[in-house]
């Protein structure tokens, strides 16, 4: 058969047609994906910028002012409460939940029957809803009727305090609250990496004399660094962005003792309807998580496997 040069141009251009549309048959099917983002995501995004250099109500027309909400922002005594709130948090949340899900992952790899049941148990206060959550903790502390009331009437009066009512407890109670809800689910993650590591490691660890403290600083840890790496990263942006523990349990009382960027910007928006104020906090929130990320885009450069 002779292959006549008109045949073979139509082969080819057949050929780059089925080639195009290969290339373009997953956007297809992204597409309603992709339109929903664009809707929901990266239009409002764009607009909140164009608010934050607005004085506006969210009613009728915004007007310009260019830099105004953010220098009032950085002469706000308020921001900085809720700034260094948020940095109290991150503290709390990068110390606390982690050492103890790192203890229960580590507990929990040398049970062999009925772990299965143990990540279960652990897991089950990260999937109850956070409303559901807080109300349980607002009954158990309640100051009228609840645990600290029922103590003292039998001779325990030193946990009748009214946590989330004091300045100086509320909001290491919400976080206590927080952290009893999330502390399970880095105890699942963990125990996963942990069952990744090579057992061999532990071996050769104990051949050398390691004891279990060794055995977990030198083969578990590094084992489970990019796990550990990973979390530690989240966390540090979900405390920036904290809201409805905070929200749900004090509002951010009392006399903003509690008060975080999120719920601010909530307050400002909703309340006292200044509406290009609040996005103004809410894009410094978006700077902050940025930077988060940008350290951990900058130690994959930098080599880490993570």
């Amino acid at each position: 058969m002779t292959v006549t040069p008109a045949s073979l141009v139509r082969a080819t251009s057949s050929q780059k047609r089925r080639n195009r549309w290969r290339a373009l048959r997953p956007w297809f099917f992204l597409a309603p994906l992709l339109l929903l983002n664009l809707v929901v995501i990266i239009t409002p995004s764009l607009l909140s910028v164009r608010y934050a250099f607005t004085e506006w109500t969210g009613i009728g027309p915004a007007r310009y002012i260019g830099l105004a909400n953010f220098q009032e922002m950085l002469a706000d005594p308020v921001f900085y409460r809720a700034l260094w709130n948020n940095v109290r948090w991150t503290l709390i949340f990068l110390t606390v939940p982690v050492m103890m899900g790192l203890l229960g992952a580590s507990l929990l790899s040398s049970i062999r029957r009925g772990q299965i049941l143990f990540r279960t148990l652990y897991f089950i206060p990260y999937v109850i809803a956070s409303v559901v959550n807080a109300y349980i903790w607002k009954l158990i502390l309640n100051p009228v009727f609840g645990i600290g009331p029922w103590l003292a009437e039998r001779g325990i009066p030193w946990l009748d305090i009214r946590f989330f009512a004091r300045t100086d407890t509320s909001l290491y109670a919400v976080a206590f609250v927080d952290n009893w809800h999330f502390w399970g689910f880095l105890v699942v993650l963990y125990l996963a990496a942990m069952h990744a590591v090579d057992p061999e490691l532990y071996e050769a660890a104990r051949i050398e004399g390691a004891n279990r403290w060794h055995e977990f600083w030198h083969v578990t840890l590094p084992g489970i660094r990019p796990t550990l790496v990973f979390t530690l990263l989240m966390i540090m942006i979900w405390s920036f962005l904290v809201f409805d523990y905070i929200y749900l349990l004090t509002g951010g009382g009392p006399a903003h003792s509690s008060e975080v960027l999120a719920t601010l910007t909530y307050s400002t928006a909703f309340y006292s309807l200044r509406v290009g104020y609040a996005t103004a906090i809410a894009l410094t929130m978006t700077l902050f998580s940025a930077i988060f990320i940008g350290m951990f885009v900058l130690l994959r450069r930098l080599g880490w496997e993570i």
